[in-house]
């Protein structure tokens, strides 16, 4: 097998057909231009609304004093920010100060979903308006019962699910908010970061490291490409700290029987009933913590992929692009986990005849070698696999502007490897493992004070978060 075509299987036609998109994208975008003409419509003719040749439609209702949620312009004022919370009382507060700063307090809901610790009181304590649940129902189940109960589809026009460790920085909303007057963006998917502000040990940081990588494919390249409006199909708005046109939450069944997490299933729903289109920029950045024990990577890990597995059997396929999307992504991702599996087995068969050269001598090893060198070599693994995973550590390294990463990127492979096996291991669970949705948020850890005064949150935005991010900023503005 020839290395580029190693490099196609494991890397392959996936991100380079997003990634072409993409360019496509933020080419046409300095010569985008929408409209920009405000109707006022009263409540009592609907279709009008509905029908109007318009891009901004504004609609007042009448006799309770709430706004009807309105179609474009939309302000931080027309934002509702719910927050899912189980045991959070580490971190909670510097969520709810971030928020704070960004959103009015009078917005800012928390549902403390069965805490045993002091969560509820803090979020009381910050402010803001906070519920508990009796019980443990699970962050879809907390996500809706605080959605009744705080009436937030009748009182805004946008609602924003965060999660209760993420912290929104000063871009977020100027990014983000303007994605929704295009009339067909049902939903805003958020840029995430890694936490820095934090101590790590050794293995922590190069979890983290790792994450921060996955997030520069996942979003710089795959989600970039996927969420451009002539090709819009992606297959998650992230549940971390995205946002959701109010009308459309009704229509989608945020809590279903059986699910292990509640974004996969929600994104689906949205194209799946032709709700509309994801809305994605890079200047929508929130901070939020990655798990840095392997046991609560594990954890999370295996949960993400339990939870795309099962979302995929609970929705049938279906003719249209999204289906094509998904099935081109589940496709690459079951053979470059398969791939990554066998990378070491390879490996081994391959230099164990230099190491111990005795073991051509073993009649079944024999066989083995011959058969494995007649179709991979070591040159092959090299120039297909290896120094192709490390281009993208050093891509990631000139982004981030992290040098660290280079150091971290010799242990990636390694953690390629167990995320190949964790993404095989569940594909069975989705049919045979029955989920309830109860959650236990991954070990977290207080913020280094001076990290956090340094950075300035309220202050100037942060530096773009990717190379060419300023050229999309700019050019999403013009538009």
């Amino acid at each position: 097998m020839p290395w580029w075509l190693l490099a196609i299987f494991v890397f392959g036609a996936n991100f380079t057909l997003w990634g072409v998109i993409g360019l496509c994208r933020l080419a046409e975008s300095p010569f985008a231009r929408r409209r920009s003409r405000r109707i006022v419509w009263p409540v009592n003719e609907p279709d009008e609304i509905e029908n109007a040749d318009t891009d901004v439609v504004v609609a007042l209702r009448e006799g309770d004093g709430f706004r009807r949620p309105r179609r474009g312009n939309l302000s931080v004022n027309d934002v509702a920010v719910l927050i899912a919370a189980h045991n959070e009382s580490v971190v909670i507060e510097n969520t709810l100060a971030a928020i704070s700063k960004l959103v009015p307090r009078q917005n800012i809901h928390v549902v403390s979903d069965g805490s045993t610790d002091d969560t509820l009181d803090l979020a009381l304590g910050a402010g803001v308006h906070a519920m508990a649940t009796e019980t443990n129902l699970g962050k879809a189940g907390a996500l809706s019962a605080a959605i009744k109960q705080f009436r937030l589809v009748d009182r805004f026009a946008v609602v924003m699910l965060l999660d209760a460790d993420t912290r929104v920085q000063p871009t977020y909303f100027d990014a983000g908010l303007p994605l929704f007057d295009d009339l067909k963006v049902s939903a805003v998917a958020g840029c995430v970061r890694s936490e820095r502000d934090r101590k790590l040990s050794l293995v922590g940081n190069l979890l983290v490291a790792h994450r921060m990588r996955v997030y520069l494919l996942a979003q710089r390249i795959l989600k970039f490409g996927q969420t451009w409006m002539r090709l819009n199909s992606t297959y998650i708005v992230p549940g971390f700290a995205s946002m959701y046109r109010s009308d459309v939450l009704p229509q989608i069944d945020i809590n279903p029987p059986g699910l292990v997490i509640e974004d996969f299933n929600m994104t689906f729903e949205l194209y799946q009933k032709k709700l509309g289109k994801v809305g994605f920029t890079l200047g929508a950045v929130a901070v939020t913590q990655d798990p840095d024990t392997f046991q609560d990577y594990l954890k999370q890990t295996k949960r993400w992929a339990l939870g795309l597995w099962q979302t995929v059997r609970r929705h049938p396929p279906k003719a249209n692009m999204f289906t094509g999307m998904l099935t081109m992504l589940l496709v690459e991702l079951i053979t470059s986990s398969l791939i990554f599996l066998a990378l070491p087995i390879l490996a081994i068969i391959l230099l164990l005849p230099d190491v111990y050269g005795g073991s051509l001598a073993l009649p079944v090893f024999n066989e083995v070698h011959t058969a494995v060198a007649a179709h991979v070599t070591l040159r092959s693994l090299l120039f297909g696999i290896v120094i192709p995973d490390y281009s993208i550590t050093v891509l990631a390294t000139l982004i981030e502007r992290r040098p660290r990463l280079l150091l971290c990127g010799l242990f990636f492979l390694f953690l390629r490897v167990f995320d190949a096996g964790i993404a095989l291991y569940t594909l069975p669970l989705a049919w045979l493992a029955k989920s309830n949705g109860r959650w236990k948020s991954p070990t977290r850890r207080a913020l280094v004070p001076e990290n956090i005064n340094s950075r300035r949150l309220a202050a100037a935005p942060e530096p773009s978060p990717s190379l060419f991010a300023d050229a999309v900023r700019d050019s999403e503005a013009a538009g």
